[in-house]
């Protein structure tokens, strides 16, 4: 097993009251759990997201820590929190990095591996929404 490993897991989430189709924004909250892997403590420092949507656009997020926090996670611990992003199409990606260093001053990155973003629910004029199938 690595000295230092986080393993990431995202459970997204389509949140109808704060989309608006009809104007294409779609909402939607994702939850992330930080699990320490490995064999010594470690602590997020910082973040940095992909998010594309079905049109192709991208946007690029970086930024300290995480929701405010920086967690120092021992072996075994976890760390879990919830935020949000807005698409202008009915699905999407999203994937990352997080940046974090041992407590020796070592650092290492721990992957969030890509997620999809989709839409569930109705449309304008009570038309269904079709998402995207990612292959």
């Amino acid at each position: 097993m690595p000295k230092h490993q986080f393993d990431v897991q995202a459970q997204p989430e389509y949140l109808p009251e704060q989309s608006e189709p009809e104007a294409g924004v779609f909402g939607f909250a994702y939850t992330i759990t930080i699990t320490n892997t490995g064999d010594a403590p470690g602590q997020l420092i910082s973040r940095h997201w992909v998010i594309c949507d079905a049109q192709g656009h991208t946007e690029e997020v970086k930024g300290l820590g995480v929701v405010g926090r920086q967690p120092l996670l021992q072996p075994g611990e976890s760390f879990q929190y919830t935020s949000g992003c807005r698409l202008r199409t009915v699905s999407g990606t999203m994937h990352g990095t997080f940046h974090c260093v041992g407590e020796e001053g070592e650092t290492f990155q721990a992957p969030v591996p890509l997620f999809v973003l989709e839409a569930v629910g109705q449309g304008p004029v009570g038309q269904p929404l079709k998402g995207r199938v990612l292959h």
